[in-house]
């Protein structure tokens, strides 16, 4: 568990606390502290992530990337489904996701869900539906991950699930007893031409002047064009590992933003509550999503402690109130260079 306070800044883990004094603190000497403080390597880069955000954020600094609506309304799984699972549905509210995979390749899940980030920042940037980049090494840059052989055997595993499924996303309403659908069914992609080594340290794909590319299908293009949503980099990369705080912060984002006037009250388990909209299937005891969301809003305040969420007294909902006056991405940020 992380603690932040303005001015001094106490972090603690187990029962170990470790006290910086002001908003920064040495590398060097703290790296040298860590054996007598009982911080691991890990521990430190998690610390040092939650600095840069916050400086990032303080300052202006921000980089953004973009991400496709239906999945901040909706999460997909943060594990892998079954094998014979091939239909995956989330709810919020009137907004639904449903995912229809290929039996070969499997539902998308876990990490994933960076694949639309990076292919919705690239579309932003480069302003066409066909979207080139070099290397598979620049994804794992963009995301901080290792760019070793697991990591991009997991890259194209994640391309392929994502490639072969079709994603249904809209609106089911009943006003006046009288069913009204707006659906849109869409591939994310309608060509992929990727290539990916194994191994760094042989990134020189076939061909002088090859380049990765994706084809966007038009209803994923025209999606992300009318409803793109900003993320920020640093964050993305912070909670790669964490699918479902990751889905939960960028909720958190977005719905506070969209709250105008009174708080939003969202129940965390019940009929267009939390644990049906999040990737979350696998809590399916009330008391276990409720924990881990206490779990969840804790790390997201260590990202961002001005968050306007807080769980009720009864601790069967999440109130959301408005961000405007502290919002997590500032007006005067950029888009990540990729």
């Amino acid at each position: 568990m992380e603690q932040f306070w303005n001015g001094t800044k106490t972090v603690a883990f187990g029962r170990t606390p470790a006290v910086f004094a002001g908003d920064r603190f040495s590398h060097d000497s703290f790296q040298s502290a860590l054996p007598e403080l009982q911080i691991t390597k890990r521990r430190l880069k998690q610390i040092e992530a939650i600095q840069l955000i916050r400086e990032q954020r303080e300052f202006g600094r921000q980089q953004l990337g973009y991400n496709a609506r239906p999945f901040v309304l909706c999460g997909i799984p943060l594990r892998r489904p079954p094998s014979d699972q091939l239909v995956y549905t989330r709810h919020n509210g009137r907004f639904f996701l449903e995912i229809s995979a290929h039996p070969r390749f499997g539902l998308p899940y876990g990490q994933d869900r960076l694949i639309p980030i990076w292919v919705a920042t690239l579309t932003v940037l480069q302003k066409n539906r066909a979207v080139r980049f070099g290397s598979a090494a620049q994804i794992l840059e963009f995301f901080r991950l290792p760019k070793d052989g697991p990591h991009y055997r997991r890259m194209v595993e994640g391309f392929q699930r994502v490639f072969a499924a079709t994603v249904f996303f809209g609106t089911e309403q009943q006003p006046d007893r009288t069913a009204v659908i707006d659906l849109a069914r869409f591939q994310f992609f309608d060509r992929m031409q990727l290539w990916f080594n194994s191994t760094e340290e042989h990134q020189t794909p076939p061909g002088e002047n090859f380049e990765n590319e994706i084809v966007l299908s038009e209803a994923f293009y025209r999606e992300i064009n009318e409803h793109r949503i900003p993320v920020e980099r640093e964050v993305v990369a912070a909670l790669a590992h964490a699918p479902g705080v990751l889905d939960f912060y960028m909720w958190l984002v977005w719905k506070s933003w969209t709250v105008n006037g009174r708080p939003a009250v969202v129940p965390l388990v019940a009929e267009h509550g939390l644990s049906e909209q999040l990737g979350s299937a696998e809590y399916c005891e009330a008391r276990f999503f409720r924990r881990k969301v206490r779990i969840w809003l804790q790390q997201v305040n260590a990202l961002w402690p001005e968050c306007p969420a807080s769980i009720s007294a009864t601790g069967s909902t999440i109130i959301v109130q408005s961000s405007r006056q502290s919002p997590a991405i500032r007006a005067v940020a950029k888009a990540v260079n990729t």
